[in-house]
């Protein structure tokens, strides 16, 4: 039998250098490691537009940007490498150029999935698990390549919550001035940059109408990009913002965490809220792989909701506008 490597007191890499909802759902594994070694030191190597995110999650010790080491030389970066001393990389998002950055720098434990070819040359543990098809949560999934560090059983979806929960610690920072005293308000995150199917924009601008009649205030999110394609469309009223191209993610993060609740698709703000604690609700279509099972935010007060969860026309794993059907009146209710 294989001998499990020793990985107390060592240095382990975790490398996730995709968006943010994948970030937040990669962030458990962070838990798990300090609790089966607690004097670990745990980097986690990210994207600079999500370093604010990580920064929030105790358990980790450091984090390098990757954008930081692109414009470097390759003797550089393997330099860098070097002297962090990392005893252990795990491959969770993967990735050509750092799988090989790994490798030349001469990591002695390397894990990534083995349904990627250059883990083959780059990886000296790689799990066989496959993502596409799996009835299994993202956040589940990706404990998978825990196994090499002695992870025997895949944790439940509620344990994974409770860790993120437990963990995660909004950035102590305040909100500018005028929003200071927002209360008794709904974030409404209609857009998601091309990253996931959207509820119909006038559906987020009635149900602001809705909450609005009954005493909150409803608070638009999203990029400047985002805020020029529904800005001019907003309700004219006193408790409808727009603050859309206006917070840094950090204040974003704060906002999301002071609100009575979020709506958006399956996007980043939307797994923020779940781990924030606030009520989150997604919006979905059923069809595999975007369904709720597999994208639902971590969190204990995190919900979604489907149109149809038996819709013919997801089952069969084709494009369908489902989500266009799920009511104003139902949304509301979640809220």
């Amino acid at each position: 039998m294989k001998q499990t490597p020793d990985f107390h007191g060592k240095t382990i890499l975790i490398s996730r250098t995709d968006s943010i909802g994948d970030v937040v759902l990669t962030l458990p594994i962070c838990s798990w490691i300090k609790k089966q070694f607690p004097e670990s030191r745990i980097l986690f190597l990210c994207r600079s537009y999500t370093k604010a995110v990580v920064s929030c999650y105790l358990p980790i010790d450091e984090i390098i940007c990757w954008d930081d080491l692109i414009n470097q030389s390759e003797q550089e970066r393997i330099r860098q490498i070097k002297s962090q001393d990392i005893f252990c990389c795990i491959h969770v998002f993967p990735n050509k150029d750092i799988a090989r950055l790994m490798h030349r720098a001469k990591v002695p434990h390397r894990i990534g999935t083995s349904h990627r070819s250059f883990h083959l040359l780059t990886c000296n543990h790689r799990v066989s698990f496959t993502r596409k098809r799996s009835e299994l949560h993202e956040s589940a999934l990706s404990f998978n390549l825990c196994k090499p560090l002695g992870l025997e059983e895949l944790p439940s979806l509620k344990e994974i919550s409770q860790w993120t929960s437990t963990h995660f610690q909004t950035p102590d920072i305040e909100l500018p001035p005028d929003l200071q005293s927002l209360s008794n308000f709904v974030v409404l995150h209609p857009k998601s940059q091309g990253s996931a199917l959207e509820w119909p924009l006038e559906n987020y601008i009635q149900l602001s109408r809705e909450l609005i009649s009954k005493g909150y205030t409803a608070v638009f999110t999203g990029t400047e990009k985002e805020g020029l394609l529904f800005r001019d469309q907003l309700p004219h009223e006193e408790k409808c913002l727009d603050l859309s191209g206006r917070l840094s993610l950090e204040q974003l993060i704060v906002l999301i965490s002071q609100a009575k609740a979020l709506v958006a698709c399956s996007t980043g703000p939307y797994h923020l809220a779940g781990v924030t604690g606030i009520r989150a609700i997604g919006l979905f279509s059923s069809r595999r792989p975007i369904h709720p099972g597999r994208w639902k935010a971590l969190g204990l007060k995190a919900t979604f909701l489907v149109n149809d969860p038996e819709c013919p026309t997801c089952k069969k794993g084709e494009k369908c506008h489902c989500i266009e059907k799920i009511s104003v009146d139902q949304v509301l209710k979640s809220v």
